[in-house]
Order: structure tokens, then sequence, then C-alpha cells
């Protein structure tokens, strides 16, 4: 899926101004030599990075995550997050700016006007960051999910009048995942505004899910996001709603590996007794939707994990992303960030992922720090 063009802008103009731009951060010495291939790991250096996927707990999140008894996400302690130290990681790490969300569970431990007024709070609170640390920060919005509802009407006043960046939906709310027709209403008005969204795993409950001595960002969370994309394919949220731009946490899960697999199914007896007024699927149209996600390389910055994603989308849809500060025990010291991704990318292909393509689909954020 392409974005929709900027108004005024032609899309050579577009691609000749990211070209210059990538020039000029050259010059500047904020991104990797030109022609240089397959860098030795940390030698990719300078600030020049933008995290499509970094997540913030602002002081009264993190108190109301405590207070309900979410002392780990994902399997992982509750930590802890201020501006400050996220400067500091991003210093340390060549990262120009973050796009921060809140993870796992958003608000939804929360319902009515609690939910409500946690998401707006945090919602509230990046948009001042826009003010106080204005080329260091983008955000994407909570919404109160499960509310429809509400969850539409925060979307548009984080987007219209917040100017937030995106919004963030995790791939399941009470068990009910995205593509469900209970969503519907909220991805028209999404599509309605073109708006970024970054698809985040959510913790499956002990009682529907192995008995493991696993924490589930390992596995389970990979796991989800699969689930998340299968059911919006299936249900064909995605082929629906073209104005919306998914982002799939951590290199899209197994989805990439698992691509064929979910669009084998039309070629079997059930494909020719498909619900009547349901989308058919087929190879051809899951491959097309597979392609239309944007890829994170957060936790999965490796040969493998890229490779795949390569294999069934365009480098044009791969993003940085940190998952800091979650993944903070992998993070010591400071140098380059992502060094398994020389493995498979040269240093001019570094620097589209890592900031050419996340600053095309997030124009708020690429007018402040260009």
């Amino acid at each position: 899926m392409t974005p929709p063009n900027t108004p005024g802008v032609s899309r050579r103009s577009l691609l000749m101004g990211a070209g210059a731009a990538a020039g000029a951060a050259v010059a500047a010495g904020i991104a990797p030599a030109a022609g240089r291939s397959s860098a030795a790991p940390g030698k990719t250096t300078g600030r020049y990075r933008i995290d499509l996927h970094a997540h913030f707990l602002p002081p009264e999140y993190r108190s109301a995550l405590l207070e309900h008894g979410h002392v780990t996400i994902g399997g992982y302690p509750t930590p802890q997050w201020s501006p400050e130290s996220a400067i500091d990681f991003m210093d340390r790490w060549g990262i120009q700016a973050q796009a921060l969300s809140v993870s796992d569970p958003g608000t939804s431990f929360l319902r009515g006007k609690e939910s409500r007024d946690l998401a707006r709070y945090c919602n509230t609170y990046a948009a001042k960051l826009f003010r106080t640390h204005r080329r260091r920060f983008g955000a994407f919005a909570v919404l109160p999910m499960p509310d429809v509802a509400a969850s539409i009407a925060e979307a548009e006043y984080a987007l219209d009048r917040l100017h937030l960046d995106g919004v963030v939906l995790l791939s399941a709310y009470d068990g009910v995942y995205l593509g469900d027709p209970r969503f519907e209403p909220l991805m028209a008005a999404l599509n309605k505004r073109k708006a970024f969204v970054f698809v985040h795993p959510a913790a499956i409950p002990d009682s529907a899910k192995p008995s493991l001595p696993l924490p589930d960002f390992l596995e389970e969370f990979t796991f989800d996001t699969t689930r998340a994309a299968s059911m919006m394919m299936a249900a064909g949220t995605v082929q629906r709603y073209p104005g919306i731009r998914f982002q799939l946490a951590h290199a899209g899960g197994t989805l990439p590996f698992l691509s064929w697999r979910i669009g084998v199914l039309a070629q079997t007896p059930v494909g020719d007794v498909w619900p009547k007024g349901a989308p058919r699927p087929s190879l051809l149209g899951v491959q097309e939707q597979v392609r239309s996600f944007f890829y994170d390389t957060a936790l999965s910055a490796s040969e493998p994990a890229m490779r795949a994603v390569l294999a069934v989308a365009p480098r044009s849809h791969i993003v940085f992303g940190s998952d800091w500060p979650f993944s903070q025990m992998t993070f010591t010291g400071s140098g380059d960030p992502a060094p398994g991704l020389d493995g498979v990318f040269d240093s001019n292909q570094r620097y589209e992922i890592e900031r050419l393509n996340p600053l095309k689909q997030l124009p708020r954020l690429a007018d402040v720090v260009e």
C-alpha cells in the first residue's frame, strides 16, 4: 500500500527530496558514508534514526498499571520511563527521534470514564512533549478500546487537535481481534483520516494459552501480531480501508514466514464454499495484502527476520524500531542499535530503513526534524 501523496507534491519530487536529504545528511556526518556496503557492526554512526517502535509510561499511567496489578508487561517487569531517560537512550544509540506509544495493555484494563480519562492523559502528555522536546518525540495515540465510540472520539481529538502522528492499536481486546466487525466504525474513521496505525501485540490470558515457563514477549507476542494481521486480511479490513497504513510490530511476528500458508485456504474445497458476501481468500490477494503492511525491526533486526520480510514486502515498507524501554536489557553502553541489519542491507539501504522510510509516513514529525 502506498501512502497518499502530500498535497501539491509529486511522487517524483518527493523521492528526489528524499535523495537530497540523504545526501545532505551524509555530508553533515549524521549518516553512514555513501557507497559502503556490508558495514561492520558498530560502524554505522550518527544520530539520524527515527524510531517507530518506542514506548512511554507517563507517571500517572505507570501508577495506574501498578495499582491494577500490572507489575509485568508481557512477562517483562514494568519499566521506569522519563523524557530525560529516553533522550539519553537516543543520544547513546544514534536515534534522533522516537514516535512514542503506550504498550500492552493500553488503557483496556480500565473501563468507562477511567479508561477515557487515562487515554486523554497519555495523549495530552505526548502532545506536550512536542513543545518541550519538539525534535525528539512524535507519538501514536492510545485509544480507550474496546469502547469503539469513545475510541473514535479520542482518535479525532488526538489526530485533529493534538496533532499526534497516528494511533496505536493492540492486536486484540478482551480476546476480540482486529478485523472483527465490532471494530468496523473505528476502521472507517481511521481510513477517513488516512491514519498511520501501529499494531502492537497484546498478552493472551493465561487460560487461553499453553502453560510454558517463557515470558509472552519471547514468542506469544509475535503469534498475536500474526493473528491480528490474518484476521484483518480474512475479514477484508485491509482491502476496505486502503487509506490506513498498518505497521506490524516485530517484523510482523510470524506473518512473513506464514504468508503463503495463510492464503492456501483458497486452493482447497473450502475456498469454493466460502460464505456469501465474505471476502474470498486467495493466494494472490493475501500476498498483496501482506505486501501492504509496514514491518518494524524492533527485536527483529537480524538477517533471518529481515530476509523473510524482504521475501514478501518491499524495502520501503521496513521501518526502524527499538522497543525501548522494554528492550533496555539488550542495550548496554552505546553504538549501533541494530548491527544485525548489516547482514542484509548496505549503508544507504540502512539509512532508508532507519530514517527515510519512517519520515515518509509521519509528515508532522518530518517537518520538525528535517
